[in-house]
């Protein structure tokens, strides 16, 4: 199911895979996007790059980099070009951290 690496982190520090696969109750923005009230981290990363392949929204000269339709900018933070190594950070920060 995991990658081999990412099996480790996950064996090593269960609080990771909770972090990811919890659901929890989404900000109006990611709301509008998913069509639902709740979600995991996990389950939001899969949505949004499940519509920027539908949507054919990667950079055709250079796959690493996606062009942002209107709806997508509203949850990355306006941007008109993200690269994918920067989407689960941008997707992360609608995902603050309960205090302890």
């Amino acid at each position: 199911m995991f990658p081999p690496r990412m099996k480790k982190a996950v064996m090593d520090n269960p609080k990771k895979l909770a972090n990811l696969i919890d659901l929890v109750n989404l900000p109006s923005t990611l709301r509008e996007f998913m069509g639902q009230s709740q979600s995991s981290r996990l389950g939001c990363f899969k949505r949004v790059w499940l519509y920027i392949k539908e949507n054919n929204l990667q950079d055709p000269n250079n796959k690493n980099v996606v062009n942002c339709d209107e709806k997508l900018k509203r949850i990355l933070l306006g941007k008109s070009q993200v690269e994918l190594v920067e989407l689960p950070m941008l997707i992360k920060l609608h995902f603050p951290k309960e205090p302890k």
